[in-house]
């Protein structure tokens, strides 16, 4: 039985809330309700919440609850792209934002879909319509709650644009803010990002003691949330990805191999799913030289393998070329880097994810009711 995705959760909650958006029918059942609070919790994967379950006493018992199921991140499991498939409600070959740093075909360098490039118009690059369009559209009041640097971003404005931003910085401040939000409507849907637990994974690694504290803040505000939203508001949380800790000694420079920088014009994605681009006719060579070194720790597939095998879902033409001609993406305890672009930060990072293993991509999906527990 296959399961759910995060792309369905949206449209899912919006037929909840009386209102189909079109496209594929929503395959996650929900409580019919006239409000709703949909909290992302960054980097919280469902293995890391089962081994962590002590710090996270509210989530736990969410867990053992029958609305509770596990999820799968897209791939790349990643921020940028998780959040596109949120908040579009559609795979990576169809939103096109297909990892951390991707191709812009049209210049013909990298940029990062995370942080965004001015040169990129976002709504041209992420044309499809999104949820929260679709659900103002229907007559439902969308609120989404987050940093103020989040509000109007490249990133923002192509994968989650509609409805109004509300800005707010601690987690006391951002659950404060969903609580007036759904109180002020009868028929809401409130969006709720949180990021410190994935920050302190990449910072400290998941295994940290720094992670456990991160959780347990994270447990205290959505109980702190449930209890103070009006009752019959259905509550949802989940997560973009998971995570693993990958040791120092795991991991490969391409600066410092030449055999596997050989015919790659750009390193792109990230450690542990690299899109690599390859120079005109090298791309066989590159695959045979991947292949060979690390064949036995990592997926090494030719572009055209990974779509036809359905890595990005469905993918439209003017998604295809955003797409490494070779992808690289661990299977192991293993990262590849390359200290002559990266960001000097990237190459500290103790936390990583990526990749298509069940401790990246697994994510909770839990539900509640206000006032009903």
């Amino acid at each position: 039985m296959s399961r759910s995705a995060l792309a369905d959760v949206l449209p899912s909650v919006v037929a909840a809330l009386g209102a189909p958006v079109p496209g594929p029918a929503p395959t996650i059942p929900l409580p019919e309700c006239e409000r709703a609070v949909v909290v992302l919790v960054d980097g919280l994967g469902e293995q890391q919440l089962a081994v962590r379950g002590g710090h996270a006493p509210f989530l736990r018992t969410l867990r053992g609850l029958p609305d509770a199921q596990v999820i799968t991140s897209d791939f790349p499991s990643t921020t940028a792209t998780s959040l596109a498939s949120l908040g579009t409600g559609r795979p990576p070959g169809s939103h096109g934002v297909v990892g951390t740093e991707v191709l812009d075909p049209a210049r013909g360098v990298l940029f990062s879909e995370l942080s965004w490039d001015p040169a990129v118009d976002p709504r041209l690059w992420q044309p499809l319509p999104t949820v929260f369009e679709q659900a103002q559209a229907a007559g439902i009041s969308v609120v989404r709650i987050g940093p103020g640097y989040f509000d109007g971003s490249g990133l923002t404005e192509a994968v989650q644009r509609g409805g109004r931003f509300v800005a707010a910085a601690g987690l006391d401040d951002r659950v404060d803010a969903a609580i007036a939000a759904t109180r002020s409507s009868r028929r809401s849907l409130v969006y709720l990002y949180w990021g410190d637990v994935d920050k302190v994974g990449h910072v400290h690694g998941c295994r940290s003691w720094q992670w456990g504290e991160a959780l347990a803040l994270v447990d205290a505000g959505l109980r702190r949330l449930t209890e103070r939203l009006p009752r019959g508001t259905l509550v949802v949380v989940t997560a973009d990805h998971g995570m693993v800790d990958v040791p120092f000694e795991h991991r490969l420079d391409v600066a410092a191999e030449p055999d596997l920088a050989a015919g790659v014009r750009h390193v792109g994605g990230e450690a542990r799913a690299l899109h690599l681009y390859c120079e005109p006719g090298a791309a066989g060579d590159v695959l045979a030289a991947w292949r060979e070194r690390l064949g036995d720790r990592m997926e090494i597939r030719a572009r055209d393998d990974a779509v036809r095998d359905g890595w990005f879902g469905p993918v439209q033409a003017r998604v295809l070329p955003r797409i490494g001609d070779v992808l690289a993406v661990a299977s192991s305890s293993v990262a590849v880097v390359d200290s002559r672009t990266a960001r000097p930060e990237w190459l500290s990072l103790v936390g990583l994810h990526g990749a298509r293993t069940p401790e990246e991509q697994l994510v909770p999906l839990l539900v509640t009711v206000a006032g009903e527990r």
